[in-house]
């Protein structure tokens, strides 16, 4: 029996100002604008926010869920991340970091949770 698929679906569109997209997930609906330096307005996040808070978000409730599966005392998540990129090339990233801080479990479960995370 094949494995039936999740499928998230979002819809973007011009907004009609250079460098602005409008998007949509089921009833939400945000802007993105490219930077100054691009072209754009840079009013809003960027494609590169959009795209590392989709990352640290994931990691962020990944851990909660780890915590809540292994029974870990975890009160509170906090993820700082940052992505480089180079001026002559921003459609990549040259490094990423993460950190995470998690509130409620000792230094050693804390470590466990991230790691886990990390392994996925």
């Amino acid at each position: 029996m094949a494995q039936q698929l999740l499928v998230n679906r979002v819809r973007t569109y011009s907004s009609g100002t250079p460098g602005r997209s409008l998007n949509q997930v089921g009833s939400h609906h945000f802007v993105i604008d490219e930077p100054p330096h691009a072209g754009g307005p840079g009013q809003e996040i960027t494609p590169a926010d959009a795209f590392l808070a989709g990352v640290s978000a994931c990691g962020l409730l990944l851990v909660e869920t780890f915590a809540r599966e292994e029974g870990v005392d975890l009160r509170r998540t906090e993820v700082n991340i940052e992505g480089a990129r180079s001026p002559s090339d921003t459609s990549r990233f040259t490094g990423v970091s993460m950190r995470f801080e998690l509130h409620g479990p000792s230094q050693r479960q804390a470590e466990h949770l991230v790691e886990r995370y990390k392994s996925k």
